[in-house]
């Protein structure tokens, strides 16, 4: 069992930054594949960045690339979201979610809470 706390969201003007976390429980962090997916209002969850276990591979959806970073501390069971040039359009609930490392996270089997994210133009 994995337990996901997102933290780190907030209200943030346009151009602006972000760094989101989430910290996970368990003794088999550096197993799991780690992403951050979005809900935004009557849309669907979607794939926002992933990063595989050790780290050595990631994803980002297209509107994303270049301006958000991921990232993780397996020695801290944390991983991260750097994002920066932030745009209205980015406004969501950010999930941290994690699976086996077989998986590409479409859809996880561990979810956080969700933070949000804001950003106003």
């Amino acid at each position: 069992q994995v337990q996901l706390v997102e933290s780190g969201g907030g209200l943030v003007q346009s151009g602006g930054s972000l760094r989101l976390s989430c910290a996970a429980s368990g003794r088999t962090f550096s197993t799991y594949n780690m992403g951050w997916l979005v809900q935004a209002p009557g849309k669907e969850r979607e794939k926002v960045a992933t990063i595989n276990w050790s780290g050595a591979n990631t994803y980002y959806t297209d509107s994303v690339k270049g301006r958000f970073t991921i990232s993780r501390a397996n020695a801290k069971n944390t991983i991260y979201l750097q994002m920066n040039s932030l745009k209205p359009e980015d406004t969501a609930v950010y999930y941290c979610a994690a699976d086996g490392r077989y998986s590409d996270l479409s859809i996880p089997t561990y979810w956080g809470q969700g933070t949000q994210v804001t950003v106003s133009s």
